[in-house]
């Protein structure tokens, strides 16, 4: 899959911009903290645990407006080891921790709360208490139910002690599935839409164990192929109509100002390039969000002049063929964030914003500068 390489902005040493600018690059001690120390630095954020790291001796690097979010510094494995139970990498489609961890820090503030109505094996919960956050998930299959439920015990095993749970059901049916006192007061919607049978899941081979000497995948597949009531069974278009609804439920738990950030990447059917971060912005104007940035999540490592990308068996076995018959395509090395929000008021309302919201559309008067640069 083809993608822009971003490496020569990321990797820039030049001087920090003004607040006016669009995005900022990462400084070059930004990178090296990433890669050298991690237990001083929060690799979602650049935030260490004490003090913030500093790229000028003044400015605190997690509030710059960055597009380009450097999550991928350590490896998937290395960012769940010790926090989520080991029944969790058998899930086809695993949001990284960094990932989550960057937009529940950039988009909440302590104590609020953290929706995903689609909590997969409970990588957003897990991320929203870790960080001092309230949590509540929706997952349609019952094995996940119960992992996610796995991992937040884990976390509470750390000592995060605050609220979260997992409820069973279909997201579809959001207004009737989350209890009153949730209805209209989440902060912060973290997801992502299912990718069915693109997912690759996780590969043996000669070299791993392979029977018969042959590749073969496994855990690639969300639960029961027969089950047409998952999203992720069914075709792409009654996808989209689904994650529609999914999303017009989301605009109702949400308060005013709230936000929703979806992971999401493009795919290729025959070579064609299906652009499914264009359509979920389309949905969620459908839903009545409004779109307020667009960002870059990295998947591959930000190294001294290049991205280290991180792909799949597959995904190399596939850019191999497809670059023998003439198609140049790269390793993916990012993914998208769509970040929508909920509208403040009707249009021509206006309404003032509360004190204790938190860094919301109110409080940011950059934000539809950033979704139009």
């Amino acid at each position: 899959m083809s993608h822009q390489d971003p490496a020569g902005s990321t990797s820039s040493s030049s001087p920090i911009h003004g607040s006016d600018d669009p995005t900022v690059p990462i400084s070059r001690a930004l990178i090296d903290a990433l890669d050298t120390d991690p237990t001083r630095t929060d690799t979602a954020t650049g935030h260490g645990p004490a003090s913030p790291i500093s790229t000028t001796g003044a400015v605190d690097v997690g509030d710059l407006p960055l597009s380009v979010w450097a999550t991928a510094q350590t490896s998937p494995t290395a960012q769940r080891k010790g926090r989520y139970v080991p029944e969790s990498t058998a899930h086809p489609a695993k949001m990284l921790p960094a990932v989550a961890a960057h937009a529940i820090r950039a988009y909440t503030r302590p104590g609020e709360l953290v929706f995903d109505p689609m909590a997969g094996s409970g990588t957003t919960l897990v991320e929203a208490i870790d960080a001092g956050r309230r949590a509540v998930g929706v997952e349609y299959e019952p094995h996940w139910v119960a992992v996610a439920r796995a991992n937040l015990e884990l976390a509470r095993d750390r000592g995060h002690d605050h609220d979260a749970e997992v409820v069973h059901g279909d997201a579809r049916q959001l207004p009737f599935l989350l209890p009153e006192r949730y209805q209209g007061r989440v902060a912060l919607i973290v997801t992502s839409p299912p990718y069915g049978p693109s997912t690759h899941g996780q590969v043996v081979t000669s070299g791993t164990g392979s029977q018969d000497g042959k590749v073969h995948k496994y855990h690639h597949r969300y639960g029961s192929t027969l089950d047409r009531g998952n999203l992720a069974n069914v075709g792409h278009h009654r996808l989209l109509a689904g994650f529609t609804r999914i999303l017009t439920g989301c605009a109702a738990v949400l308060r005013p100002g709230g936000h929703l950030a979806i992971t999401v990447r493009p795919w290729r059917e025959h070579s064609e390039l299906i652009d499914l971060p264009s359509q979920i912005i389309a949905c969620g104007h459908a839903a009545g969000l409004a779109p307020v940035e667009r960002c870059v999540a990295l998947l591959a490592r930000v190294a001294d002049r290049e991205l280290v990308a991180r792909g799949s068996f597959f995904q190399r076995d596939f850019i191999r063929k497809q670059r023998e018959q003439g198609l140049p395509l790269h390793l993916i090395a990012h993914e998208d964030v769509i970040v929508l929000a909920k509208p403040l008021a009707p249009s021509g309302t206006p309404v003032p914003a509360s004190p204790g919201d938190g860094p919301t559309a109110a409080h940011d008067p950059d934000a539809g500068r950033r979704w139009g640069s």
